[in-house]
């Protein structure tokens, strides 16, 4: 009598050109998010991506019709990323407690240099996504699961009733790509891990003096 393992379908092994194309549109990604962290979209450049991968920009076209499709992929990934982060913290943990483990998962990685300016800097990358189905799915997908956390927390008692839930929401994007966080960085005058946390703390708590 076969094992159960035996009968299990084997996944046919990546040939090795298989597997370089796979490396290479990862490398590829890779530098994008980089040059849009750095440069910005409008300043960004197929021949900029070309010469971070160390290839030549005739090969990107294999992988990327265009800037806007390249684009358009890094800010997926980064969708993916977050909601990656988000379900990896734990179920039981208060919900308020989930935001601000997700705010500060987003804060470190833009001190990291992980993400790319967002769309809001560019008209040219807004447009182009907000015509990309699969990103605007996985930004309504990943808007609902905070939006679901603001909800929770709102009935524990952890967030003000007179709010609402689309301002909130909204709020806490806007802190995650703050600029404040860019000044202070440059400006040398603390700590990146005690910019992380004054910045979620004004998000949650405000700036007024402990109650």
């Amino acid at each position: 009598m076969p094992t159960a393992s035996a009968s299990l379908p084997v996944a046919p092994r990546k040939s090795f050109r298989e597997t370089q194309f796979v490396v290479r549109a990862e490398a590829i990604l890779n530098a994008t998010n980089h040059l849009l962290a750095s440069k910005g979209y409008e300043e960004m450049a197929m021949d900029d991506i070309a010469a971070e991968v160390g290839i030549a920009k005739g090969s990107l076209y294999k992988h990327f019709e265009s800037k806007e499709a390249l684009a358009a992929a890094v800010m997926v990934r980064l969708l993916d990323r977050t909601r990656d982060a988000l379900e990896a913290l734990p179920a039981e943990q208060p919900a308020i407690e989930r935001l601000r483990e997700l705010l500060r998962w987003t804060l470190r990685e833009r001190l990291a240099g992980g993400v790319p300016h967002l769309p809001s800097t560019s008209r040219a990358l807004r447009d182009s996504l907000m015509a990309n189905r699969h990103y605007i799915d996985q930004l309504m997908s990943l808007s609902e699961r905070i939006g679901t956390l603001i909800k929770q927390a709102r009935a524990d008692g952890a967030l003000r009733a007179d709010l609402s839930d689309e301002f909130i929401l909204y709020s806490f994007y806007a802190r995650s790509c703050d600029p404040t966080l860019d000044y202070l960085k440059s400006g040398d005058s603390a700590a990146d891990s005690a910019v992380v946390e004054q910045m979620i703390s004004s998000c949650f708590d405000g700036l007024g003096p402990g109650r």
